[in-house]
């Protein structure tokens, strides 16, 4: 039987995409062109279709035309502003989508002189390939990984730039559901758009509920047949493992439907794509799939008539991004009513204004900003709705401080009902105080305006609450989710322990003495104390820089006050900038083979200071931008930079000074950005901020609340006799007993769920044991021992066991690789204060204990047999942690207690239910009959072997499930019912299976059989 990648997802999700309603191409009769891909009969009798006066020759010309644009060192951007062109002649008809024409080929080879590489499934509107999916068989151990890799590498390759530019949108499966506690990502489903040096992946995580009946076509036995027979795999078509692969929920089909059925298709296309134009240059992104689902929140809401709310998005999960793309859906989604938007991105500050503009340009949009009140008073009466003559999508960047009282529609004239203006209001968690003028201006300026909010921390007090400001919440995307898929990172905590209480007394004294009472805030911005303070954040960025080879990473250093920060900036600027041998001498001393001209390239030389009275505007902002390009090692700030300031390459935060409330976690979210491979941001903690951040968790938490290895083969066994052989047999099929050894794919989907490398050892041993066997049977002419048990379905089996287990080593070594990189433990001593890191911990996010808390409640409830010991233990431990307290009365240290002891349960009861699962599949899905060989097993004494006694059951089984079904009324009568179950028992179990049965046992077994069919019947629960 095939049993590889083919089999098992690609030809699967070939027949998922025809039911999509995608028409299988065979490349055998196909004509296309190998420079390109492009099929050119398809696409000209496409083109001719969906435009009615295109003749031959036209369709000829626009071919040629379409083609050249491939040509283009642009990542494809003039093919793509041409494919989604609604004017003239149309590529894509997007608005009658149906009217293109869907095809789906596979093994299409992408060449180009002696380079060529064979997608494994590729998509085709009108004859485009705008598509391709790379799949991978599960429990891969390379998986994914190792296709990134091969893409990576070929698009870097420009011989392959047509293809590149042609491809929209790309997607990498081994057909695994994600792993959101692994590392490094190493199974699932990604998408991800064409980039001509490294593409991001993204995961998808559906949020809509699809109608799969009215959606899919019908399975249709012909085209299966075909595909089948035009991919030379006949073979499989009634093999059991085809068919469950055939299912429209796996993950890679899942996916598909999510991207490819047509409207997702349609708006991807049109909606989804941003170029971007970056310092490293040109990029071509793909939409978040939150983004995706809140900017369907918004449509739905405005559907409803709701004119206003917020998106609750994470920082760094890219708000200015999804406000660009809501400018082109939002721009069609009015014209189509015959109004025009007008769109305004709203800030409070200066540099965010200057930011927010430089991103909007970045990514083609024309950008207006206004200079003055009496400007945007112009601006707000304007009936015009565009400024440019060119007809491009444009936004007016304005600060809230330009909404006066003049900038208002005030009469029925000034409206024009042909324009809608729509407000994104950025950053509303700070203080949009309704007690000001700003916000009273803001909404007079237009009462008829649609007014977004867009927040990571809402203001959740009482005098200033976003909600009651701005709306409810049209869309949530939390830390837990970002982080899970990779947008954000998890932020490690380093504890200081300032160890100058006692010197601090004496340096206190010796202070008053020369300058009398002075204030802790003088203090901290003495000499005395800021220059061994920055002696240890000196030391300790190098070191971070050494530890992980980068010298790309910059830091900031949140001071205490403006005069601390100018005193560290004083002091870097005459001991480090200028000395080049600086902190790290004596670790060359220490180790001869250092180098130090590599030593030297890892030290801090640059620094800036941020401060609101420190240069010009103008000074500033060039600084700001030096940081973000790397020409700036260190920034010393105050107040600014704390909110809004995204930097990929900052990833050391040095905090001075203690933040409160959402400003704390505005603040330690500067480091949470994706940049290259690091896996935390990291935030040194000279403040104590733990108590702040503890208070500001429970806020949060409450608000959501509301919301709501390889191993050798054995050969100890070489020379057995036949006895031995059998009895080996009996005891690897009672190993395997729980799992479905008939379906390799369900027996995979099965061992996929198990994270114990012990559990994963013990089964390939089993496995690999069988495979011994099977050779000495052969060897010895043991033949008839060969019918025992399916050695070559077994052999399948092994390889996939082995699979499995090697990701699980490849996970263990990625964990082990975190625990050696931890941040080094440094400690420097100075004549008055010593600064020494005693500890380091990962901030607990607010929603943690829910999230931990709703998956273990759920997977509790998803527990069939609730009288198993088991689950009451854990059930019992579950009420224990919980029952004494309220969850928003549980402390920040309770909660960090109470999340390990959950995920303890948590793991517990997915093991649980993982063998109930195993269980109740023996027995063809039936959980009666699962709880009834459990309860045979706790009583003991019975059989050694689960499968002997499995097969007794099992005969019952078969047997009492015929009587009920050519009898349903025996269910009524339980005497009739006990008298016919103990027959079935007693001779099941004693005359088929030659299983011992006393009186008291056969009792039992009658009883439990019993009283679960007629719980069953009475639909009881168990």
């Amino acid at each position: 039987m095939k049993f590889n990648e083919d089999s098992r997802v690609k030809i699967p999700s070939i027949l998922h995409l025809t039911r999509l309603g995608y028409k299988y191409l065979s490349l055998k009769n196909a004509v296309w062109n190998e420079e390109t891909n492009i099929f050119t009969d398809v696409f000209i009798k496409s083109i001719k279709k969906i435009n009615h006066d295109l003749e031959e020759d036209e369709a000829k010309r626009l071919l040629s035309d379409v083609s050249l644009l491939l040509d283009n060192e642009d990542l494809g951007k003039a093919f793509y502003d041409r494919l989604i062109q609604k004017t003239g002649h149309k590529i894509i008809d997007f608005d009658n989508f149906e009217n293109n024409t869907f095809n789906v080929v596979t093994e299409l080879t992408y060449k180009n002189g002696d380079e060529n590489f064979r997608p494994d499934i590729i998509l085709l509107i009108n004859g485009l390939p705008l598509v391709f999916i790379e799949v991978k068989k599960p429990n891969n151990k390379e998986g994914v990984i190792d296709e990134r890799n091969r893409i990576i590498r070929r698009f870097q390759n420009k011989k392959f730039r047509r293809f590149v530019n042609i491809t929209q949108l790309m997607v990498f499966s081994n057909n695994m559901e994600y792993d959101n506690d692994d590392v490094d990502t190493v199974q699932g489903v990604f998408y991800a758009s064409p980039s001509y040096h490294k593409p991001v992946f993204n995961y998808f995580r559906e949020e809509e509920t699809f109608n799969l009946d009215s959606l899919l076509l019908p399975e249709n036995d012909d085209i299966e047949n075909k595909i089948l027979k035009d991919n030379n795999l006949v073979i499989i078509k009634h093999s059991p493992e085809f068919l469950t692969n055939k299912n429209p929920n796996s993950p890679t089909n899942r996916v598909s439907t999510s991207l490819f059925s047509k409207d997702r298709l349609s708006f991807v296309l049109q909606y989804a794509i941003a170029y971007v134009n970056e310092s490293t240059g040109i990029q071509k992104h793909i939409m978040r799939y939150p983004q995706l689902f809140a900017t369907k929140a918004i449509e739905n809401k405005l559907n409803e008539d709701t004119r206003k709310g917020i998106i609750w998005h994470t920082q760094g999960s890219g708000k200015t991004a999804l406000t660009y793309y809501n400018v082109k859906f939002l721009t069609d989604y009015f014209q189509k009513q015959n109004i025009i938007p007008k769109f305004y991105f709203i800030v409070d500050r200066l540099d965010l204004l200057i930011q927010s503009k430089r991103e909007f340009a970045s990514r083609g949009l024309t950008v207006h900003t206004v200079n003055s009140r009496d400007e945007f008073v112009k601006d707000i009466k304007s009936k015009a709705a565009l400024h440019n003559e060119r007809g491009n999508a444009e936004i007016t960047v304005v600060n809230i401080q330009k909404f006066s009282e003049n900038a208002q529609i005030v009469t029925e004239q000034d409206y024009d009902i042909n324009i809608q203006r729509i407000y994104f209001l950025d950053e509303v968690h700070r203080s949009y105080n309704p007690k000001g003028s700003f916000l009273a201006n803001l909404e007079q300026s237009d009462k008829n305006a649609i007014k977004i909010g867009l927040t990571g921390t809402p203001l959740l007090g009482n005098d200033y609450n976003s909600k009651s400001l701005f709306g409810d919440y049209i869309h949530k995307y939390y830390y837990n989710a970002s982080i899970a898929d990779g947008y954000t990172l998890k932020l490690i905590r380093e504890e200081i322990a300032s160890n100058y209480k006692m010197v601090l007394e004496n340096a206190l004294k010796e202070i008053e003495v020369l300058q009398g009472d002075i204030s802790k805030k003088k203090i901290f911005a003495d000499r005395r104390f800021a220059e061994p303070m920055l002696d240890y954040i000196v030391e300790d960025f190098e070191n971070f820089r050494l530890t992980y080879g980068d010298n790309s990473v910059g830091a900031m250093v949140v001071c205490d006050s403006s005069d601390q920060a100018k005193m560290l900036f004083d002091i870097f600027n005459s001991k480090y900038a200028e000395n080049e041998n600086a902190v790290l001498d004596q670790v060359a001393e220490e180790n001869e083979s250092y180098n130090k001209k590599k030593k030297d390239s890892f030290k801090l030389k640059t620094a800036t200071l941020i401060l609101h009275d420190i240069g010009t505007k103008d000074e500033r902002k060039s600084e700001v931008e030096d940081f973000k390009d790397g020409k700036i090692d260190i920034l010393f700030v105050y107040n600014m930079l704390l909110t809004g300031f995204d930097a990929k390459r900052l990833k050391k935060l040095y905090l001075g000074r203690l933040i409160k409330k959402h400003n704390l976690l505005q603040t330690l979210t500067r480091v949470n950005r994706t940049y290259k491979d690091y896996r935390y941001g990291y935030v040194v903690d000279f403040a104590d901020i733990s108590d702040e951040f503890k208070r500001t968790n429970e806020d949060y938490f409450n608000e959501l609340q509301a919301e709501n290895g390889d191993e050798l083969e054995s050969y100890k066994n070489l020379f057995l006799s036949k006895e031995e052989i059998e009895e080996e047999i009996a005891d690897i099929k009672e190993v395997l007993f729980h799992f479905d050894t008939l379906n390799a794919e369900i027996f995979s989907q099965q061992i996929s769920e198990i994270s114990d490398r012990k559990k994963m050892l013990a089964l390939v041993k089993a496995l690999g044991n069988a495979k011994s066997l099977y050779n000495l049977i052969r060897l010895f002419g043991h033949y008839e021992l060969l019918d025992k048990i399916d050695f070559k379905k077994l052999t399948i089996l092994y390889r996939e066991a082995n699979n499995h287990l090697q990701l699980l080593n490849q996970k263990e070594a990625l964990e082990n690789d975190v625990d050696t990189t931890n941040l080094l433990n440094v400690a420097l001593e100075d004549v008055i204060f010593m600064f020494n890191k005693v500890g380091e911990e990962e901030l607990v996010l607010a929603d943690q204990l829910k999230d931990t808390l709703r998956k273990t409640r759920e997977e509790l409830s998803n527990n069939f047999d609730k009288k198993d010991p088991k689950f009451i233990s854990l059930y019992e431990e579950l009420e224990r942690l919980f029952k004494k307290k309220k969850l928003n009365e549980v402390t920040q240290d309770e909660m960090k207690t109470n999340i390990g002891a959950l995920k303890e349960i948590h793991a517990k009861i997915l093991e649980l239910n993982r063998q109930n699962k195993l269980l109740q599949a023996k027995y063809n899905n039936d959980p009666k009959y699962c709880r009834i060989h459990k309860r045979i097993v706790e009583k003991g004494g019975l059989t050694q072997r689960e499968s002997q006694l499995f097969e007794a059951l099992q005969s019952v089984k078969n047997e009492a499930d015929l009587q009920v079904i050519q009898n349903s009324r025996l269910l009524q009568n339980e005497g009739y019912l006990d008298k016919m179950m103990i027959k079935l028992v007693i001779n099941q179990f004693v005359n088929q299976n030659k299983i011992k049965l006393n009186p008291e046992t056969s009792k039992f077994i009658n009883n439990l059989v019993v009283q679960e069919y007629t719980n069953e019947f009475h639909g009881r629960t168990a």
